[in-house]
Formats: structure tokens, C-alpha cells, sequence
């Protein structure tokens, strides 16, 4: 059986613009993300001067475009990251994205400028033009970025890698999601509903936790690590391995759903360095959780994605310094983990359509607390799972709870 799909089908849009966002930010190198008809799928950014004053001439942009077009056809016919320069002159890595064989698009890394005996072995993608023909357009070329060869070709082996187990994860989810229908239709037929609950709860479950897996991704985090040192660029390398820890935790196998919340806690400390770090001083936090809890059972990557909706709706979008508070305690059979924000708050209205299976239905931003709020019920039962405090006021701020089973150990 064969099945097609599109990028945008296998990837959720706002995830992979931050996907970009970060890897750009991270790595000091423009990114574009084009689907397989060389059309950008999000917006591009940290674009360089040079490049958003030649736009603003149509044949310019169209000559871009070309470029890109070129460059993603160029890396599907090899099948794996290809160097070459733009129409003028500058540096760029197209990596494919192919997903069981079927190309669904390309990253494009780059309007860089590299080593000089590097740039003149670097063949043009399409026809070479003069792109400094006025004065403006000659002094931004020479302010654009200087990236070593060796970091940008192994930041393109790593973006490919990461990106394309995600939108591998999203085709068997989304071929999941089909057999699951069809799985319904056949049990109805057969009248074995507790046979299918068993095993749609199940499936439903791997759905959820399906973790990716870059073959060679800690390879390429140990070059770039390396050339940050060498480089003395502390803070990439202080982010590098931190991002490393990270993904060590999140690329963790095995069949058992249930790790600690230790480990838990240990993980999004990694992630709040690397969030200070990225953001130095907009935000403080503090985790109060003791010990005494650090050997109970635990779902899977639960406190990450409610601690980064913490930076997505208070600490991002305000001025203000921000303050992030992770506690726990108990009342002898539910262990209670909290994550308190002090932003504006959010309405009634809108705390139960987060709740709701509407927001999961409708792709909602929502997505990370459904999913966490899906696992605990799942795993425990309808009466643990999240809860959502606020009273809708500036600065009075946003309670998020979970309900845990202090009974579950993680042996």
C-alpha cells in the first residue's frame, strides 16, 4: 500500500518555523525550509541585508527562487546535502527531506561566505550574475556572515537528520490515524469493542511518545561543539551541549512508558539553561521539587512542552522580566506538580477549550498540553491529569497542575 503526503501533512507549520528559528539563531546561519516545489513553507529569518535589499527588485527575488528551486532538486537527485552558491555568489547547503522514499522538500542553509580556498572549488547552481551593481548592495555583501565550511556542512547533516525522523514520526502517525479508522470499522463488524479498546489505547499511546531517532545526530553535536571551543564561542558550546543532554533524554528507548520524575527534572533544567542562555536576563525561575518525589513513575517528556508554552505566552511576547516556578507536594496518595508563570493570565473560556478535545481536533497550539493530558489519563486513569488555574488578570499569572499517583515507582 502506498500513501503520499505532503510536508505540511507530516509536520506541524508553527512547530517547524521553531524548529528554524532555533537552529538559525543557534548556529548564527540563515535557513529556509522549501516544499518540493522550491516554495518556502515558513517564513525565513535573520535574512541578511545583502539579500532583503536585492528582493525588493522582482527579477532579483525570481532569480532567488530559482536558486532554491535548483538547489532542492539538485540535493533530491543525490539524495544528501549538497554545497553550492547562489546566483550571487553566496554559500548555501540544500538538504532533502525524504520520507520512505518520497522527497518532500529541502532545507537550504547558507548566504554565508566561507573560507576563500574553500569558496573558489564551489560550483554555482545556476548562472552567475552581478548582484553588487549598486553601492548600497557592495558594502551589505561584505558585512555578510563568515561561517568556517566545516560548521556549516555539519549543521546541514544535523538539521537533515533531525527533520527528517520528525516528518518520519508524522507519516506513521498519520498512517496510524488511518488504520485506527479502519481498525473501528472492522471491530464494529466483528463486535469485539473490548478487543479494539485494548488496542486503539495502545496504539494511541505509541502515537503519542513516538521519539525520533537521528542516526548520526550526536556525532555531528560533538563537531560543532568542538568548533565552537576552538573558536572560543563559550556560549554555542555551553548551548551545544546542552542541547546535547537534551536529546539524549529525548532520543531514550525502550518499550517502557513510564521513566521518573528525576529525570523529568533534570531534563528541563538542561532546557531553562539553554532558554537563559538564548534569552539572558528576560526570565527567572525556580524549581522546588524534592528529592523524596525523584524516584516516582512519570510519563515521558511531560513538564517540557508546559514550561515552553511558559516562554511561547509570558516570557517571548512581554517586556517585562518574567518568573517561571516548578514545585511539587502531596496529600499522601497524589503527588501535585506545578508550573506557575506570572503573565496576564488566561480566560475560563479559553482554559476549557485547551482542555477540551476541540483544541486537539482543530490543531491547536494547544497540542503539547493535549498530548501530556492524554498520556496521564492513559496511563493512570480519568482521575489524574492536568488542571489550569488563572484569574485572567496582568501579572497575577497562570497555574499549571498535574495529578500524579504517588504509588507508581519506576524500578
Amino acid at each position: 500500500m502506498s500513501y503520499q503526503f505532503r510536508l505540511i501533512d507530516l509536520i506541524d507549520i508553527e512547530r517547524l518555523q521553531a524548529l528554524q528559528n532555533y537552529f538559525s539563531k543557534a548556529m548564527s546561519i540563515t535557513i529556509v525550509i522549501v516544499d518540493e516545489s522550491g516554495i518556502p513553507v515558513v517564513e525565513p529569518n535573520d535574512l541578511a541585508s545583502f539579500c532583503q535589499i536585492s528582493h525588493l527588485e522582482q527579477r532579483q527575488k525570481h532569480k532567488c527562487v530559482e536558486s532554491s528551486h535548483a538547489g532542492g532538486h539538485t540535493t533530491l537527485d543525490a539524495s544528501k546535502p549538497v554545497v553550492y552558491r547562489c546566483y550571487c555568489g553566496l554559500v548555501e547547503i540544500a538538504a532533502p527531506l525524504i520520507v520512505r522514499g518520497q522527497y518532500l522538500g529541502a532545507f537550504l542553509l547558507g548566504h554565508v561566505r566561507v573560507e576563500p580556498e574553500k569558496e573558489s572549488n564551489i560550483p554555482y547552481i545556476v548562472e552567475q550574475q552581478n548582484c553588487k551593481n549598486k553601492s548600497t548592495l557592495t558594502k551589505t555583501y561584505e558585512e555578510i556572515n563568515f561561517v568556517p565550511y566545516e560548521r556549516l556542512t555539519a549543521a546541514a547533516n544535523l538539521l537533515s537528520s533531525v527533520t527528517n525522523d520528525i516528518a518520519e514520526q508524522g507519516y506513521v502517525n498519520n498512517i496510524q490515524k488511518e488504520l485506527h479508522a479502519k481498525s473501528i470499522k472492522l471491530a464494529e463488524e466483528q463486535r469485539n469493542l473490548a478487543q479494539l479498546e485494548h488496542a486503539l489505547r495502545d496504539a494511541e499511546y505509541k502515537a503519542l511518545t513516538y521519539q525520533i531517532n537521528p542516526h548520526f545526530l550526536f556525532n555531528v553535536l560533538n563537531t560543532i561543539g568542538k568548533l565552537a571551543f576552538l573558536e572560543d564561542a563559550q556560549k554555542t558550546e555551553d548551548m551545544v551541549y546542552l542541547f546535547s543532554d537534551m536529546m539524549r533524554y529525548i532520543l531514550k528507548k525502550g518499550d517502557n512508558k513510564l521513566i521518573t520524575i528525576g529525570s523529568e527534572v533534570n531534563s528541563i533544567r538542561s532546557y531553562l539553561a539553554i532558554q537563559q542562555i538564548r534569552m539572558k536576563d528576560r526570565f527567572t525561575y525556580e524549581i522546588t521539587v524534592p528529592e523524596k518525589y525523584f524516584p516516582i513513575a512519570s510519563p515521558f517528556l511531560i513538564l517540557q512542552p508546559l514550561v515552553e508554552n511558559c516562554f511561547n505566552y509570558v516570557v517571548e511576547p512581554r517586556e517585562v522580566k518574567s518568573h517561571i516556578t516548578i514545585r511539587a507536594y502531596d496529600d499522601g496518595k497524589t503527588i501535585f506538580i506545578e508550573i506557575i508563570d506570572n503573565g496576564d493570565g488566561i480566560s475560563p473560556e479559553k482554559i476549557s477549550f485547551i482542555l477540551s478535545n476541540t483544541s486537539k481536533r482543530n490543531h491547536d497550539k494547544s497540542i503539547g498540553i493535549q498530548n501530556v493530558q492524554s498520556r496521564l489519563k492513559l496511563l493512570f486513569g480519568d482521575s489524574f491529569g492536568l488542571e489550569i488555574e488563572s484569574d485572567n488578570k496582568p501579572n497575577h499569572g497562570t497555574t499549571v497542575r498535574l495529578r500524579l499517583p504517588m504509588s507508581t515507582a519506576n524500578t
